[in-house]
């Protein structure tokens, strides 16, 4: 999680994790780039995996690189918040550097899933906040995942008939986003993520600060 935490504030307030889920293609990931290049913040979440480390890649960066015996002792000793395997590796979220930084009142980036937003809700509610973003339409979508130019037709079925399943749990969220126009959308998720920011239960230095008030 390479984005400073600023501490300039008068007031300090603890993180939040933020989680983005949406349909292949309906712009979830153009989204979080965005507000991590334009949010200092806020940071994306580090996974531990049990994949091989690829060119490029550095570990605590991109992900906790660990072998197969790491990951099951971190799962028999509930350091994930949650955890799935997929494609045969083995990816979860460690509490630990998640709750430092929420702590220090930095933000966290989740891009998963609602199984995922599931398990992470179950275990962090109070500082969790789940935004889904729908596409427009499923045409729209359609057409989305066929500009690409990347899949072939089987797959983008494919793609399609997840998604519908995937947009059926929308109502397992705290907001619901339409992403008819990419700009629109991001700014309505950033003002989901001001607002949320200013609740008074995140607000932990606010009991002090009303105290000096009434002392005068």
């Amino acid at each position: 999680m390479p984005n400073t935490i600023p501490h300039d504030d008068t007031l300090h307030r603890r993180g939040l994790m933020l989680i983005l889920s949406s349909p292949s293609g309906a712009g979830k990931t153009t989204i979080a780039r965005k507000l991590l290049a334009e949010d200092s913040e806020i940071a994306m979440s580090v996974s531990a995996t049990t994949r091989p480390m690829r060119e490029g890649e550095v570990d605590g960066k991109d992900y906790f690189f660990v072998d197969e015996a790491e990951f099951e002792r971190m799962v028999d000793a509930s350091e994930f918040y949650e955890w799935a395997t997929v494609f045969g590796n083995r990816y979860g979220t460690p509490k630990a550097h998640i709750r430092d930084r929420l702590k220090a009142g930095g933000d966290v980036l989740f891009d998963i899933d609602w199984q995922g937003t599931q398990q992470l809700f179950q275990k962090a509610q109070a500082d969790v906040v789940r935004v889904f973003i729908l596409p427009p339409s499923l045409a729209e979508l359609n057409r989305r995942l066929t500009g690409r130019g990347t899949d072939a037709p089987d797959v983008i079925d494919a793609r399609m008939a997840r998604a519908q399943a995937e947009i059926s749990h929308w109502d397992g969220y705290d907001y619901v986003v339409i992403n008819d126009d990419v700009e629109g959308c991001f700014e309505k998720v950033r003002e989901i993520l001001a607002a949320e920011r200013m609740k008074r239960t995140r607000q932990t230095g606010l009991i002090d600060f009303v105290r000096g008030l009434m002392a005068g």
